[in-house]
């Protein structure tokens, strides 16, 4: 096989394995959020090293930048040509996110939505109640809602029934960086709805993280405050991204099966013959 060959057969093979969400295919399992970067330097840096499938933008960035910094972050984005994921950041009410989101749509011209309902100002935890209802509207009027919940079983199933089509579970409360703090919860929340597009959204902090959870079967990671509080974040969105594409990899090749006692990886026929003397 030559190499023009076979990057023809790698770039088919990735295309077969493209994230596809609401019937619509992306580039990259990583998606990327664009605020608290040190400078729009590096944020367009970062995304133009991480290449993700979306970047995330909150309509209130959009509504209370300044002219002039604003006009130079939307034709940053702009030049990198990726698919912008509005989102409903800060709100407490139903109505609330239920009006931004449509704001949203008007100011960005896309149907796409990040759900965001918070429902504990400490935890930004997501309102499991109101979180359902606000998905429900948004949905009978025409959007793609991506809903930021948790891992509870229980509530991702009462938003795949009012019609959500892909669910973004967090790992860990937005922006501290302490990974998955409930395994379990994550590990069956995938093992149960396994037709379900899940991205993991919040709380990693190390690419190993992101790693781990593409490796436990998930569809994507969504992340921001790992990358734009690095001491590089160039350099931190290039791990993740690789991260990524690593535990990606190691699902599809299919991990081996977790042992509780020891199994040597070298056969016993042919072991030198003084291993049978007694020495006693």
């Amino acid at each position: 096989m030559n190499a023009l060959t076979e990057s023809a057969n790698l770039a088919a093979g990735s295309a077969r394995d493209a994230l596809t969400l609401y019937d619509t295919r992306f580039g990259s399992r990583f998606l990327l959020g664009t605020s608290r970067y040190p400078s729009l330097q590096a944020l367009n840096d970062s995304i133009d090293t991480a290449r993700p499938g979306m970047v995330t933008v909150a309509l209130r960035r959009q509504l209370s930048g300044s002219q002039t910094s604003e006009g130079h972050f939307w034709d940053t984005l702009r030049r990198l040509a990726v698919p912008v994921l509005p989102n409903t950041a800060g709100c407490h009410s139903v109505q609330e996110a239920v009006t931004t989101a449509q704001m949203a749509r008007e100011v960005f011209e896309t149907d796409w939505i990040k759900l965001e309902l918070i429902g504990d100002d400490y935890t930004l935890q997501p309102d499991p109640f109101g979180l359902v209802t606000a998905a429900e509207q948004l949905i009978r009027d025409g959007f793609k809602v991506l809903p930021y919940c948790t891992e509870d079983l229980v509530l991702c199933r009462r938003l795949l029934d009012v019609g959500c089509q892909a669910l973004m579970p967090w790992g860990a409360p937005i922006g501290t960086g302490k990974g998955v703090i409930n395994p379990y919860g994550l590990r069956l929340l995938r093992d149960r709805l396994p037709d379900t597009p899940l991205i993991v959204d919040a709380g990693l902090g190390l690419p190993s993280h992101a790693c781990q959870v593409m490796e436990w079967g998930f569809d994507g990671v969504l992340l921001n405050t790992a990358v734009a509080l690095a001491a590089q974040p160039v350099e931190m969105a290039g791990a993740f991204a690789t991260a990524i594409k690593a535990g990606r990899a190691a699902w599809l090749a299919g991990p081996m099966a977790e042992r509780e006692s020891a199994e040597a990886s070298t056969p016993v026929v042919g072991v030198p013959f003084w291993h049978d003397k007694d020495y006693s």
